[in-house]
Parts: C-alpha cells; sequence; structure tokens
C-alpha cells in the first residue's frame, strides 16, 4: 500500500483531516473517521478518450480506487476527471459507499451497471445528509459543456467547506454561496479553461466570500487544461493581501 493511502487509513480520529488528491481532487476524513471523496481522477483514462498528448498525466497518481474504501463519494459532473469511468466501479465495489453524483452522471452509472441504491442524483439546491457530511449542493455555470454540473457546501465538525466545481465567476452568486454562513474554506479551479475560474477569477471570488482559507486547484494535471499557481499567489498577494491561501502539494493533508 501506498504512503498516501496509508495516510489517509491512519489519520487520527478526533481532528477533521483534508487531503489534495491532485486536479480537483479532495478527500475529507471527519472526526470520528468517516471519508468522503471528491472529484477524484486516479486512471489515465483521460488521455484514452481525449486522444491527444494534452491530456496526458503529468503528475503521478498517489492512490489506486482499491486502497480506500470511502463512505461517500461526490461527482460533480461527468468530466472523466471528476467522473473517473475507470475507477468509479472499484470505488463503488463496497456495498456501503454511496454515491451523490449530479444528474448528468447517469449514463456513465448505467454503462457501469452500478448499484442504483446506493446513488444519488443531485441537482443545485438539494441537500442530502451523509453521516457526519451535510451536504449542500449549489449552482455551477461549466456552461454547454456540463450544464448539470454542481457544486457542493460541506458541513463536517462544525467547519463549512465550499467547493465551487467547475465554474465561471459569477458573483452574482455570493449570496447562495454563504447561504449557510461564513466559509472556513473555500476550494475553486484556476486553470481558466473550458470555462473556469482562472487565476484572477479565483482571487476575486475569494475577495468577495472571505473565506478563512483559499485552496485553488484544478492546474498541472494536464496540459491543456493551465492554470499557474504562481501568479494566482501574486494576484492574490495585490488583490487581497489579508485572505489567507494555501497552494497543496498533491497527497499534502491539513487538519480543519
Amino acid at each position: 500500500m501506498n504512503p498516501f493511502a496509508i495516510s489517509v487509513l491512519t489519520a487520527p480520529k478526533g481532528m477533521t483531516h483534508l487531503f489534495y488528491v491532485g486536479q480537483a481532487g479532495f478527500i475529507v476524513k471527519s472526526k470520528s473517521g468517516q471519508t468522503l471523496a471528491l472529484d477524484l481522477y486516479l486512471s489515465d483514462c483521460g488521455e484514452r478518450f481525449e486522444g491527444h498528448i494534452g491530456f496526458k498525466r503529468l503528475l503521478p497518481r498517489i492512490l489506486s480506487p482499491q486502497e480506500v474504501i470511502f463512505d461517500y463519494i461526490i461527482a460533480t459532473h461527468p468530466h472523466f476527471d471528476h467522473y473517473d469511468v475507470d475507477s468509479m466501479p472499484f470505488l463503488m465495489s463496497n456495498p456501503h459507499t454511496r454515491l451523490y453524483a449530479s444528474v448528468d452522471c447517469k449514463q456513465f452509472v448505467d454503462q457501469a451497471a452500478l448499484d442504483e441504491k446506493r446513488i444519488t442524483y443531485v441537482k443545485p439546491g438539494n441537500t442530502c445528509q451523509a453521516g457526519d457530511f451535510l451536504l449542500h449542493f449549489i449552482n455551477c455555470d461549466h456552461g454547454t459543456l456540463a450544464p448539470d454540473a454542481v457544486g457542493v457546501i460541506i458541513e463536517v465538525d462544525g467547519k463549512r467547506i465550499m467547493v465551487a466545481g467547475d465554474t465561471c465567476l459569477r458573483l452574482d452568486r455570493k449570496d447562495e454561496y454563504l447561504s449557510k454562513g461564513s466559509l472556513d474554506v473555500m476550494i475553486a479551479p484556476i486553470n481558466g479553461a473550458y470555462g473556469n475560474l482562472n487565476e484572477d477569477d479565483c482571487a476575486e471570488l475569494s475577495k468577495v466570500l472571505s473565506p478563512e482559507l483559499t485552496i485553488p486547484c484544478h492546474y498541472g494535471l494536464f496540459a491543456t487544461h493551465r492554470g499557474l499557481p504562481g501568479l494566482f499567489m501574486e494576484i492574490m498577494r495585490e488583490k487581497c493581501p489579508d485572505n489567507d491561501y494555501l497552494l497543496m502539494t498533491m497527497g499534502e493533508s491539513i487538519i480543519l
């Protein structure tokens, strides 16, 4: 078993852990030890689907889908780096694992013949209690690429984590983003491709929402996705110098 899987499995109870798996993938482990996986991309299916080197994995896989059994999984939309069709059958092989997926993921669920009884299809405005995790699904604006994409506000152990999802900048949705209260963590893309927030957009959203911590994601894995963490850092220093941010390394974890 690789060191990252061990770190997830052995993370001590009594604390809330947030792990970065790369691209838009995160794992949250609650104080009681329950695990929630979000948008994990653990395979190399992207290059196979897209058929060109722009979607070749440029960073190593740090986790195999067979190594950790998750209590809950979220797939915010059906793009392969958020709903990994090669990994999902393994992730869902445990009969107790539940999947919360945007409605347009159903085509892939059907193709893999996954157990529908353990799957909840979600839309913006839905709220689901998943063990220790209270999930509030919010609007994304990923354009025609994924019109049913969702973001999510995760409430766990008294903390509030907003995952913006793949979206452009929509400051008109400030009230929706803050509808459950102030944010401890805001996670958002900075790649600026395929309709997503770019480095400046993410900093602007952080300025408006004022989370305790901003974590950028969606960069470094594919050449075609772009995203410059150094530029994001410079913009944050200029635009909102009082906002804390963290550039997480794949495999890194923090305690919330």
